[in-house]
């Protein structure tokens, strides 16, 4: 598979899908190799999630229990700042012990201590960034979808392996596609050569019916 690598400043090619909630599924590829959005950098871990991305700060606070930040185990969400260019890779629950060991604030967290980010008193350029998020587990099933509505940036090629490894359900499934906003079809635009020469895409996907972030598991 071919992770997503920093997008260059060339306009990205738009796609737009619309797909049946279940479709998150083909997507998850993109979701765990890491997508990249446009955010206000400069703040704290927690207020990218909640502020920024509007998830529900108890979804953040129970059910995003492993947080990494440039491949550092985050503790204290509230304090550790997310600069331009940052890796932020969320989980849910792990099992074993090396789940709750890189658990956020459980009782193995300090046996991590040398390895986790610390609080940083340097300065931080406050303004409109680029991070790149990583998710795994469940979190692709619940809050890929609110990401993928947003729009995400991905690389060109990236996004056509996507396509090509896609099988018939999902190529039918999809009721609307378009491309730099007109109207396309999909099995005619996998064959097309569109990304040929292109660096980078801007995919946003629609969800029938959308897809709610749970809250039974609160």
């Amino acid at each position: 598979m071919t992770h997503a690598t920093e997008p260059d400043s060339s306009p990205p090619l738009r796609l737009r899908f619309r797909v049946p909630a279940e479709g998150v599924v083909a997507f998850s590829p993109l979701l765990q190799a890491g997508f990249f959005v446009t955010a206000r950098v400069g703040c704290s871990v927690k207020t990218l999630l909640s502020g920024q991305f509007g998830i529900d700060e108890e979804y953040v606070t129970r059910r995003i229990t492993t947080m990494f930040l440039d491949s550092k185990p985050v503790d204290k969400m509230e304090s550790t700042l997310v600069r331009d260019g940052a890796t932020l890779a969320l989980s849910c629950a792990m099992p074993g012990l090396v789940g709750a060991t890189l658990r956020r604030g459980g009782f193995y967290a300090p046996f991590r201590a040398g390895i986790s980010c610390k609080e940083d008193d340097s300065p931080t350029r406050a303004g409109i960034g680029t991070v790149r998020i990583k998710l795994f587990n469940l979190l692709m099933g619940e809050l890929g979808p609110l990401f993928l509505g947003r729009g995400i940036i991905v690389t060109a090629s990236a996004m056509e392996e996507l396509l090509l490894s896609s099988g018939d359900l999902f190529m039918t499934s999809c009721s609307e596609v378009s491309v730099d906003a007109a109207p396309a079809e999909l099995t005619a635009l996998v064959k097309s050569g569109i990304f040929k020469g292109r660096k980078k895409v801007r995919l946003t996907v629609l969800f029938d019916p959308p897809v709610e972030i749970p809250e039974d598991d609160l």
